[in-house]
């Protein structure tokens, strides 16, 4: 392939116009296409989510790709997001062995192994469960919540009022709710349903046996849907059970039943994987930032509302906050953020201000994260400024590649993990407010916002 057509393709490549790589390398005729030509095509649709194509592709060079780490990336990369977990441990494995040391190939071997080890676990339990159904075995008949368990469950605020708790529902408006949804709710859901139609309960804390993008142990909701359309959280709402999978692309296995703290990256569903959409559906949280990652929580609706537990039984805040300060006062700056901070002489003692703005968000929150708020956008701000002041010719996927290695991932100085949604939408929020802009490929402040950004991090 000649020289000027794969400068066009990465340049067009830099600024996202995947489709247009596409329909260039599509017009050479199959038996002519080279293997750049094809990794680059197979990279196009990688980019563009149509990771079933992107590997049909890959497939044609896989002989010639056996040696090469890049080959082998691309594919796990891939089969990461088509959730073959297992093929994708492979593949980065072997492109880790092939150029040890990249972090991206790290991460991603270590998320797919993890992935790959508990789809294998969900699916043994999914397949056990179902073989009980078809033996023609069921759940045992659950008798309805006491009077006294329903007297104390629910906690009432004009919060949960207004965006939860409709009249209780009719025979025929559940009936309706059902056909809309096409699954069969529970009995016990809608026996609590009855009782108060939505609302927000007392406790809202749930043990688990692995790690969520929440907690190590637990999971934390905010509210249950009711049986309705009226509400914004009601199943048929604008919020609904619909709307998080139609729009937010939560999986459909069933019906979502409560949302969490993430305001939307994350979920509480119905299952009925296992059971059919008639039988007794097991209860999940999907975790969205995780790419959907399903974590079992009870067998049935029952044994969750049962199973919920007050905060104040996971309630070190006190402990957490007292640690994170620390870490924000003391702990080591990764290599990568030393680096940066070095050549920096626009601000004095840059590193103490960094520490300052961190202090300030742990002061805030009681924990060491950044997410969509004002002290964040500062942060992001900042290892954007940094970044590209040492390194001017960043695209958007060389800085998306390296922001874990600023902080996130920052080891002492660290915050264990990040959600890539926060960083995109920034990204994405900047370039819109022209505070960001686009050359080539190579993204950059303006020069009035990163005077901006100077203040802000000389005023601590």
């Amino acid at each position: 392939m000649e020289q000027k057509l794969i400068d066009q393709l990465n340049e067009w490549h830099e600024v996202d116009e995947h489709q247009r790589i596409i329909d260039s390398l599509s017009q050479i005729p199959d038996e002519e296409r080279d293997y750049e030509s094809i990794s680059l095509l197979a990279r196009a649709y990688n980019n563009l989510g149509l990771y079933k194509e992107a590997l049909y592709q890959f497939d044609k060079i896989s002989e010639a790709g056996k040696e090469d780490s890049l080959w082998h990336y691309r594919v796990g990369f891939a089969l990461y997001h088509l959730k073959r977990y297992e093929e994708a441990a492979q593949a980065f494995n072997r492109s880790d062995q092939l150029e040890p040391g990249v972090k991206s190939t790290e991460y991603f071997l270590r998320m797919s192994t993890h992935k790959a080890k508990k789809q294998k676990k969900e699916e043994l339990r999914l397949a056990k469960k179902q073989a009980n159904f078809e033996r023609g075995g069921s759940a045992a008949k659950k008798s309805p919540f006491s009077d006294m368990f329903l007297t104390d469950f629910w906690d009432d605020s004009g919060y949960a009022r207004t965006s939860y708790q409709s009249e209780p529902p009719t025979d025929e408006l559940i009936d309706s709710i059902e056909k809309e949804l096409c699954y069969k709710l529970p009995s016990s859901y809608i026996h609590l349903m009855k009782h108060q139609n939505g609302g927000v309960p007392k406790n809202t804390y749930f043990p688990t046996q692995e790690p969520t993008s929440w907690a190590e142990d637990h999971i934390a909701i905010t509210g249950i849907m009711g049986i309705g359309r009226e509400k914004s959280y009601s199943l048929g709402g604008d919020l609904g059970s619909p709307f998080m999978i139609e729009e937010w692309g939560y999986p459909d296995i069933g019906v979502v039943i409560c949302d969490c703290p993430s305001a939307g990256h994350d979920v509480v569903m119905l299952d009925y994987r296992a059971c059919g959409k008639a039988g007794e559906p097991e209860v999940v949280h999907v975790d969205q930032e995780d790419d959907y990652e399903i974590t079992f929580l009870a067998d049935n609706f029952e044994e969750f509302i049962k199973g919920l537990v007050s905060e104040e039984q996971y309630d070190t805040s006190e402990e957490d906050k007292e640690e994170a300060l620390d870490k924000v006062a003391h702990g080591k700056f990764s290599p990568l953020l030393e680096e940066l901070c070095s050549p920096v002489t626009e601000v004095e003692q840059v590193e103490q201000k960094i520490r300052s703005i961190c202090t300030r968000i742990v002061e805030e929150k009681g924990h060491f994260s950044f997410h969509a708020d004002e002290l964040s956008y500062v942060m992001y701000d900042v290892q954007f400024w940094l970044y590209t002041k040492s390194y001017p010719d960043t695209s958007r996927d060389q800085y998306a590649a390296a922001y874990q290695n600023i902080i996130a991932f920052g080891g002492e100085f660290g915050q264990g993990g990040y959600g890539p949604s926060f960083i995109t939408d920034w990204l994405d929020h900047r370039i819109e407010e022209g505070r960001i802009v686009k050359n080539h490929g190579i993204i950059r402040f303006t020069n009035a916002f990163a005077k901006e950004v100077i203040n802000k991090l000389n005023e601590g």
